[in-house]
């Protein structure tokens, strides 16, 4: 598998990790703004994990198709839980019910895939 396959997860953790500052700019500046240092917390946090499990599927030492798994479930997870903090945030209503919680337990089974990625043996070379 090429490097074409991880460019689109790289571009969304470049995405995540800004919004992760510009959040934290948010939170540090504008009064009761909690929900924003979460958020950004957990952006940045999860554009790291996308650029940390992207580095080790290349190297194969993850299970690559598995390692994808957890790489979008970290995308999807943090978007979720901070587009909803943020949402809350400004326009004071959530993104749908229960979607921050949704994001929440998305983080958790998207590490839980990486250390089955880690620990599942990768396909023999050729197949």
């Amino acid at each position: 598998m090429g490097a074409r396959l991880f460019r689109l997860p790289i571009a969304f953790a470049g995405v995540m990790g800004a919004c992760g500052v510009i959040l934290a700019a948010g939170a540090a500046h504008l009064a009761d703004a909690a929900r924003l240092a979460s958020a950004s917390t957990m952006l940045l946090f999860h554009a790291l994990a996308v650029l940390a499990t992207v580095s080790l599927a290349e190297r194969g030492i993850l299970h690559v198709r598995i390692g994808l798994t957890a790489i979008w479930g970290f995308i999807i997870a943090a978007m979720l839980f901070a587009g909803d903090l943020t949402m809350r945030q400004y326009a004071g209503h959530s993104l749908f019910p229960m979607a921050a919680p949704t994001g929440g337990t998305l983080m958790i089974a998207s590490w839980l895939v990486l250390a089955v990625a880690a620990m599942w043996p990768a396909p023999a070379k050729g197949r």
